[in-house]
């Protein structure tokens, strides 16, 4: 007999050969898991999850990558970047999220020239400061001092040459936002379209109801309280533009304080 297991017989006559089979690999049971298998898991997660928000935590509030490195100034005209900046008082380095916004902009609204400013965060590391300036429309003396005053009265700047192209001549005794004669004095030239108001050479009034501007050419236009500037403006325009083509003769005084019904003299 062979070592296969089979007899000279069994070869003569054509019988199959056995074939041993592999032996199947032994199997081990998945190892369940323990308590405390669980519990080590969850602390390790814990520990992965505060990592991750103290890495946060600081990358934020401490990190120098987001950390103000500059602060931009948009809108200024009159004001140089460099005012803005100090009035804002941000320091270099300050985390973006540490910067009280509000707190600058306040103290960026203490320049006399800021009507308004906002500041925001330009992420990742900048501050943008933007301003909006006032833009002069008269100029009023005091006590041997000239000062340029804003649509709404304020008085933002002081001159000391020539007043900025455009900006009138404004004679009142208390000029300031509260003040009626200087409120209707500056409502009429604010409805002025721009060429008629640079022919306008000064502006006096001494209520609210007695506004009087003077034009280049000498005359006197008697513009009265600050209501219906609007038609008082249209009217002066458009005989200013009938004296212009020669269908009126010139008058040494307009009195359109009544729009309805000019009077020329």
């Amino acid at each position: 007999m062979s070592r296969s297991g089979r007899t000279t017989a069994d070869r003569e006559r054509g019988a199959p050969e056995e074939v041993a089979r592999p032996a199947r690999p032994v199997r081990r049971r998945p190892r369940r898991d323990t308590p405390a298998d669980r519990r080590r898991r969850r602390i390790v997660r814990a520990a992965v999850a505060v990592a991750v928000v103290a890495l946060a935590w600081w990358a934020v509030w401490a990190s120098p990558l987001l950390a103000v490195h500059q602060v931009r100034v948009d809108g200024a005209t009159t004001l140089t970047a460099e005012q803005v900046r100090t009035a804002a008082g941000i320091p270099d380095g300050t985390p973006l999220l540490r910067v009280d916004t509000d707190a600058a902009a306040a103290r960026v609204a203490r320049l006399p020239q800021v009507a308004d400013v906002s500041v925001t965060r330009g992420w990742p590391r900048s501050v943008v400061v933007t301003v909006a300036e006032r833009r002069p429309v008269a100029v009023v003396e005091q006590a041997g001092t000239r000062s340029l005053v804003d649509a709404s009265g304020v008085l933002f700047d002081t001159v000391t040459g020539a007043a900025p192209d455009g900006v009138v001549p404004l004679d009142v005794a208390s000029p300031g936002p509260d003040d009626p004669a200087t409120r209707s004095a500056l409502g009429a030239l604010v409805s002025l379209p721009g060429d008629v108001r640079g022919e306008v050479t000064g502006a006096r009034a001494t209520t609210g109801e007695d506004v009087m501007l003077t034009l280049a050419d000498g005359t006197t236009v008697v513009w009265g309280g600050a209501d219906g500037a609007d038609d008082k403006s249209a009217a002066l325009v458009a005989l200013l533009a009938r004296v212009a083509s020669g269908d009126l003769d010139p008058a040494a005084t307009i009195d359109v304080s009544a729009p309805g019904a000019v009077v020329l003299r």
